[in-house]
């Protein structure tokens, strides 16, 4: 239970009271009493409106359901449907064309495209290694993956593979001769690299000797922006792509330098431009311990302060936020590039409260008002400029908001917002918001949510897994929905990925905030993620989710070679697709899926979701890779979680499968992820004891209370067995 400290009308956790008196309080102009009474009258002003749009979302589910029970005999008509939503609000009316109108933006969002990272705040060494990926080893990332494949006499050894190495070196020679060509001949093929000055100009050129002695410019010789060393001999060589930066590290010394013509040792790519630290899908924060020591986490993300020890190949390892990188230019004069990627914060949505804070009568405060307050208290060193690394350049704090369901509950955060700044002091707008389209109703009145926060909005993003859980759920009463693969290759969901880059370039987004794309969910099948990638540039999302680091230097190849912009410029004169497109649900013909095919979907599901649970409940992991049932490992979450307990949930309500059915399954599946997990000591095995475990009985009831938690949410289940395993 928490210790609480009463100030004014609230109720606050110690732990919590002591952190913003001791850390966050002195970065404003308020005592703690005028800083804990504005927390407390905002809200008294915002949380009836939010329990009112919680309340909504009951009765527009309600009225769905109803809909889809009176309607079921008949053949589905999409235009009485959509009649239908707009009758009760569920579709709103679309207003005249407008532009955002932020500003105050950094360039990693409106200017430059690249990868962005999703990391759990919870854990330092995670978030750190987020913030960090900034910059990347092509080399490493190659070496380590499937990019290069494990075939024999490539294989990744104890020792250093020399054969390997060299289909290394080839590649990303390749690599630059695509990026940053010559102007002929290719750079696998350079002896030396050397700079001459123009003559009567303090502006340097790149050369590169070929073996054949020839001399070579690039073939644009701006792209060489800087360097590192001596003129004749440069230790570190700066290009530019697309905005994006690479660094050439020349050492003859080096082992791999020296059996490199050019005696270059590495490649460096700019990877990771964003991160969004994430407090929301990835972390497993149940009470006021939690959400204080991840509150820390991203104070220390933000003054310059978080390090994290930890043991790596037997050695204590201190790792910390890297500091901006220093060139000299080209023009002789001193360059700086950042050293760490920008980061958003990703707040919790409006569903959830939390016990950090109690209001009046003692009951829970909404979690996504809390997060929204203390993390801007958090960021408040960086906006004024009194952390040791800086985050955003420009002045403003970027919080990402997920799982809001239409325009009228992304005004409610932007009011938020507002409160926020007219109680802290700060400048209007400078708190940037990030709308998530992962539920329905925000995908089907997008134009209108972006209208709602035209002047602080600056990134939207789909996302499959939670917009698919909610699609389920949604239409739960329309019959049973396709098994999960075959979903993918849907109509509706084309056309909610159209029509995210469409209406956000109609909002006028280009070069001004960021389209985004979802998780590439393999963290191990690199070649597979190289090979296809690619098409989340040529659909216009000048950012896409990766899972790792090595990851993001992976995928930041695909950014030199396909300049977003232009896609966008290109993209921008074709139609938007219809909003009826949303509407056709992925549901299955009757008879059209054998019992061991029902039977195989089952299992793949609740394996999924006991392999995550599982680290959920007993662990405290938010987000991890988990084997599937084919052993391979994906990136799970709660978005993850969500729609395989939705979709078994929906097939056990349609006669699919039955409750024994699924609870054998659920059973022999247990016995699967204990396999999994063998080797694992903090690992407690499920399948022995089903009836009592914590974890086990919380994935069942995923699943056979699924359809009735709240919009298909996992939150609420995960939340309590975490803190009766944490109590015990």
């Amino acid at each position: 239970m928490n210790a609480y400290v009463q100030s004014g009308d609230l109720y606050v956790a110690e732990n919590l009271h002591s952190f913003v008196s001791n850390r966050l309080l002195p970065y404003t102009s308020l005592s703690a009493d005028e800083l804990w009474q504005g927390l407390g009258e905002l809200l008294a002003e915002l949380s009836p409106i939010n329990e009112s749009l919680l309340a909504k979302r009951d009765h527009l589910q309600s009225s769905i359901d109803d809909w889809h029970k009176s309607n079921k005999a008949e053949a589905f008509d999409v235009a009485k449907y959509k009649h239908f939503l707009r009758s009760i609000g569920y579709l709103v009316d679309e207003g005249p064309d407008f532009n955002i109108t932020t500003t105050n933006v950094d360039p990693e969002i409106s200017q430059v495209a690249g990868p962005q990272l999703v990391v759990p705040v919870s854990n330092a060494r995670f978030a750190l290694n987020a913030a960090n990926a900034r910059w990347g080893s092509l080399y490493d990332a190659l070496y380590g993956t499937d990019v290069i494949p494990f075939d024999e006499g490539l294989e990744k050894r104890t020792q250093y593979n020399s054969q390997r190495g060299e289909r290394v070196i080839r590649y990303a020679a390749d690599f630059l001769d695509k990026s940053v060509p010559l102007a002929s001949g290719s750079h696998f093929d350079v002896v030396e690299y050397s700079l001459e000055q123009e003559p009567g100009t303090s502006r340097r050129h790149l050369f590169a000797k070929l073996a054949n002695s020839q001399i070579i410019a690039l073939a644009e010789p701006d792209q060489f922006k800087g360097y590192l060393g001596h003129e004749n001999a440069p230790s570190t060589i700066l290009l530019q792509n697309n905005g994006l930066h690479i660094e050439v590290h020349i050492d003859r010394s080096h082992p791999i330098g020296a059996v490199s013509a050019s005696g270059t040792k590495d490649i460096i790519l700019e990877a990771a431009l964003t991160v969004i630290q994430d407090f929301e899908d990835s972390v497993a924060t149940v009470d006021a311990s939690d959400k204080v020591a991840a509150y820390e986490n991203w104070a220390g993300l933000m003054d310059g302060s978080l390090e994290d020890c930890f043991n790596k190949s037997g050695k204590q390892v201190r790792r910390r936020l890297n500091a901006d990188r220093i060139y000299i230019a080209a023009d002789g004069n001193a360059l700086s590039l950042p050293g760490r990627s920008l980061m958003f914060v990703r707040n919790v949505g409006h569903l959830t409260t939390t016990d950090c804070v109690l209001d009046k009568n003692r009951n829970e405060v909404p979690e996504g008002f809390l997060d929204a307050f203390i993390t801007v208290l958090c960021a408040l060193p960086d906006l004024k400029q009194n952390g040791g690394l800086r985050n955003s350049k420009t002045g403003s704090i970027y919080i990402v908001k997920p799982k809001m369901h239409g325009p009228e509950e992304v005004t409610l955060t932007d009011t938020l917002f507002t409160r926020i700044e007219q109680t802290l002091g700060l400048a209007p707008n400078c708190i940037k918001i990030g709308v998530m389209d992962e539920e329905r109703r925000t995908s089907v009145n997008l134009k209108e949510c972006i209208r709602a926060v035209k002047d602080r909005i600056v990134f939207i993003n789909t996302g499959f897994l939670d917009r698919t859980g909610d699609e389920i759920h949604t239409n739960m009463e329309a019959g049973p929905v396709l098994p999960k693969e075959q979903i993918k290759t849907e109509q509706w969901l084309q056309a909610y990925e159209e029509r995210n880059v469409a209406i956000g370039l109609a909002c006028g987004f280009h070069k001004k905030a960021q389209i985004g794309k979802g998780m590439w969910p393999k963290p191990d099948e690199m070649a597979q993620m190289v090979a296809t990638k690619h098409m989340h540039l040529e659909a216009g999302a000048n950012c896409a989710w990766v899972p790792s680091p090595t990851a993001a230097v992976l995928h930041a190849m695909h950014y030199h070679q396909t300049c977003v912009f232009e896609v966008q410029q290109a993209l921008g004169a074709r139609d938007t697709p219809s909003v009826e497109e949303l509407f056709r649900m992925p549901l299955l013909s009757e008879g059209t899926l054998s019992e061991k095919e029902i039977q195989t979907e089952i299992n793949n599901n609740l394996q999924g979701i006991l392999g995550y649970v599982v680290r959920w409940v007993d662990q405290g992991v938010g987000c991890s890779k988990v084997p599937d049932i084919h052993d391979v490992g994906l990136m799970e979450d709660r978005a993850t979680l969500r729609i395989s307990s939705q979709h078994v949930a929906n097939w056990l309500y349609h006669g699919m499968c039955s409750e024994d059915q699924v609870r054998r399954s659920f059973k022999d599946m247990a016995a699967v992820v204990d396999q999994q997990n063998a080797r694992d000591p903090q690992y407690r095995p499920m399948a022995q004891n089903t009836s009592s475990d914590t974890a086990f009985i919380a994935a069942s009831d995923l699943v056979f209370k699924g359809r009735l938690q709240p919009n298909g949410y996992t939150e609420l289940i995960l939340r309590q067995a975490r803190c009766t395993t944490k109590s015990s």
